[in-house]
């Protein structure tokens, strides 16, 4: 038996049924209406991303591919940091286009890395605090002031993923109640 006093095979499946049934927005982490289309990505008819949280990824990518062929000094590095950390504290602060406030301070912090051991450990370190701050904040779910919809329940954002956590919770019910 499992802590929660299921059997493990079927804490398992209840487990990777819950993983199906919200892979489609996991990595959204925004409203799926139309008043948040810009800052969604969508591939394909059920795979979404979030825009800011993919242009920081490919930002880190391409800076630190940059930094590994150009090699930079150590004063490079800590400019492209400090870059980084600036862009990135002020869209904290104000709405930067997402290219400015999240692709140009992942690239910084990218090229960085290849800077020297001082610079690598200051990105680094940089890198877990502003991950660390951003989980404690934790995602909003507040309803959205301008919307018109703020008043529905459900709003159109999160219909989809309210109906696929409700299948779920009646799966999983179901799979309990055969015990």
């Amino acid at each position: 038996m499992s802590i929660s006093g299921l059997p493990k095979p079927l804490a398992k499946r209840i487990d990777r049924l819950a993983w199906q049934a919200h892979a489609f927005h996991r990595f959204a982490h925004h409203p799926l209406c139309d008043g948040y289309r810009g800052e969604v990505l969508r591939i394909g008819k059920r795979f979404r991303l979030c825009k800011g949280c993919t242009l920081l990824a490919l930002g880190l990518a391409a800076g630190f591919a940059l930094g590994g062929f150009l090699r930079p000094p150590l004063a490079a590095g800590v400019v492209a940091w400090g870059v980084a950390l600036v862009l990135g504290l002020s869209s904290l602060r104000r709405r930067l286009p997402k290219v400015v406030g999240r692709l140009i301070p992942g690239a910084g912090m990218g090229l960085s890395l290849w800077a020297g051991w001082p610079c690598a450990l200051l990105a680094l370190a940089t890198l877990g605090a502003c991950s660390s701050l951003y989980r404690r904040r934790g995602v909003e779910r507040s309803r959205c002031e301008p919307c018109h919809e703020r008043d529905r329940k459900p709003c159109s954002g999160f219909v989809s993923i309210v109906r696929r956590e409700r299948a779920f919770q009646r799966k999983a019910d179901h799979m309990i109640d055969r015990l």
